[in-house]
């Protein structure tokens, strides 16, 4: 069976080699050599979509795309096949993920993005002590009885969840249906508003989907209290940025942190970059598959095995 791997990631996948598979490296940037394409499997990261795109015109032996990203978004829309499975990297970026995410929270609440400009002035900022220490507004900088909402709550938000607790922090997530799940009370996405109501920290690991659009929107951010902070680590396109931004400047949000954004990379022009109490990383915070090549080997030996594969979410 032959095997296209992505020049983007090593992946030791020398037990398909023993038994008989051939990998072959591609890359991601480019059309398919016409010599290989004849492969059964198709492994993508960071691929562009015009490479999907070809691959799903000119792959007629295709059998599984194995993307390494946790959202399967943009080999959805790439056109395979219906009878192509299609396999997401579920599972593969949740420590790496839950970790950043973690640092932007804490790098929000306790406004360490107010600190680095006091430090880059050779300011000692004496307002900031004094508030992070005054009864009325310590609240504000710490995780310890704060209520943190997860907004898609798969296994990302159950890596992060209780790292948040141990700090002290009350976990609710939100999801399509109502339960517990990793330990915590998990309520509907028809709840939401209420629990927006008491939420001190909003943390969105939302996948992009035609339901998921724009999701973060104007409602969302005026159930928010104005004391709120709001992170986002899942995908760019289930915030409506000029909502977002209009909350930063007009006061309504205290502070958000966003590690995607709707383009990316993110335009020099763009509003984001100089809005107010908004700290910005550069989609970093999977980047990391761990356990890929464990994944892949997986799939590919269900799949001739005729058994279930790990993560489909099509085909």
């Amino acid at each position: 069976m032959k095997i296209l791997v992505p020049d983007t990631i090593e992946l030791n996948l020398a037990d398909l080699t023993t038994s008989g598979d051939h990998p072959v490296v591609y890359a991601v940037d480019e059309p398919i050599p016409a010599e290989h394409r004849d492969a059964e499997v198709l492994v993508v990261w960071r691929n562009t979509p015009e490479n999907l795109s070809g691959a799903a015109e000119e792959l007629p032996k295709l059998r599984l795309v194995q993307t390494l990203a946790a959202g399967p978004d943009s080999v959805l829309a790439a056109g395979f096949a219906d009878n192509v499975a299609i396999t997401s990297g579920r599972s593969l970026h949740d420590g790496p993920v839950a970790e950043h995410a973690l640092a932007l929270v804490l790098a929000a609440i306790r406004r360490l993005d107010v600190l680095l400009e006091s430090q880059k002035d050779a300011r000692w900022n004496n307002p900031y002590n004094e508030a992070q220490s005054n009864p009325a507004t310590e609240q504000l900088y710490t995780l310890d009885g704060a209520n943190v909402t997860i907004w898609g709550f798969g296994s990302i938000a159950g890596r992060l969840a209780p790292l948040l607790a141990a700090l002290g922090a009350k976990v609710t997530g939100v999801a399509n249906s109502k339960g517990e799940r990793y330990g915590f009370p998990v309520a509907s996405t028809e709840e939401l508003p209420d629990v927006l109501r008491t939420t001190d920290v909003l943390i969105s690991i939302l996948p992009a989907t035609a339901e998921t659009a724009d999701a973060l929107n104007e409602d969302v951010l005026r159930a928010l209290p104005k004391t709120a902070v709001f992170v986002n680590v899942g995908r760019g396109a289930t915030v409506d940025e000029n909502a977002l931004l209009a909350a930063l400047t007009e006061g309504r949000l205290r502070a958000a942190a966003l590690d995607v954004t709707k383009v990316e990379p993110l335009p020099a022009s763009s509003q984001l970059w100089s809005a107010p109490n908004l700290i910005i990383t550069p989609h970093v915070a999977g980047n990391r598959p761990k356990g890929s090549a464990r994944l892949v080997t997986e799939n590919i030996s269900a799949l001739k095995e005729g058994k279930p594969l790990t993560n489909q979410v099509a085909g």
